[in-house]
């Protein structure tokens, strides 16, 4: 979860935080301004010290911030040990994932989710709170035995990382609603979602050139058409149900202005949102 998506959690619990940090756009501006000048390592310092300074105050929900925190540094851990485990399967050669551009692209994604989990391990700690711990003994990346091969079976494999992609994107969607009054923060979150689309695709394309475990009559495409996972497994269905919709805003996209739209075109040019209970019942069954 990217910092723009940790503030507006952070926004739906008290909304005065940008009042706290003298004004929303200032706010924004100064941390992307900041932030540019240090060193990656440092930013969770300095995003520890931005929340002191709002929640110096002992009336300040820290407790309420921390668990916001604590729920995105949970989901970054599950992504980090999947794909540690996927790659250490690959380079030792029991999860057949081909050498050059596909095993690297793999390498790449996990070493971004770890840097998700120190830099939100750092922040947390900095603003005073005590960070979950995790573990790989902590997760079942089976989902209690739907997918017993998955470090073993290279489209398996594949097909469960669509999955954890796929659901990100949306859980980050989710947030998107409390953005549409200030145009700053919803372009630079919108710059972050698209970076998390492009994951999401590139393991898309992956699946598509692996051709394993894809239904008859379906073509993977880079995005999400209608409900379909492509993977042909209820296991994952309920990360791509609502994604059917053919309607935003009360506005029918099919045939809109006497266009040819079908209502795979219609539902393939939006993405929508899961709220966190969603995306909690969703990664549930790979907890032990």
């Amino acid at each position: 979860m990217k910092i723009e998506n940790i503030i507006n959690e952070i926004e739906s619990i008290d909304p005065e935080i940008y009042q706290r940090l003298d004004g929303r756009r200032s706010a924004m501006k100064s941390f992307a301004k900041f932030s540019s000048k240090i060193a990656l390592a440092s930013l969770p310092i300095a995003f520890g010290s931005m929340l002191n300074k709002a929640y110096a105050s002992p009336t300040g929900p820290k407790d309420a911030i921390t668990d916001v925190l604590n729920f995105a540094l949970t989901l970054e851990y599950i992504e980090s040990e999947f794909y540690k485990a996927g790659y250490a399967a690959g380079v030792g050669g029991t999860l057949a994932i081909p050498a050059g551009a596909p095993l690297n692209a793999i390498k790449t994604i996990r070493d971004h989710e770890a840097a998700h989990v120190n830099f939100l391990k750092t922040a947390i700690t900095t603003l005073g709170g005590t960070p979950v711990v995790f573990t790989a003994a902590s997760f079942d990346f089976t989902a209690k035995g739907n997918f017993m091969n998955v470090f073993t079976d290279y489209a398996l494999f594949l097909a469960v990382a669509q999955t954890f992609e796929d659901t990100g994107v949306r859980a980050y969607k989710g947030q998107a609603g409390n953005l549409i009054s200030n145009n700053d923060i919803l372009t630079a979150a919108l710059n972050i979602h698209s970076v998390e689309a492009r994951h999401a695709s590139h393991i898309r394309q992956m699946r598509k050139a692996n051709g394993g475990l894809i239904p008859a009559g379906v073509t993977v495409k880079p995005w999400i058409t209608l409900n379909q996972s492509g993977i042909g497994s209820a296991a994952v269905q309920a990360s791509y149900n609502g994604e059917e919709l053919t309607t935003q805003a009360g506005v029918n996209i099919i045939n809109i202005g006497g266009a040819t739209i079908t209502a795979s075109a219609a539902s393939e040019a939006f993405d929508e949102p899961l709220t966190k209970e969603q995306v909690v019942a969703i990664v549930t069954p790979f907890f032990k």
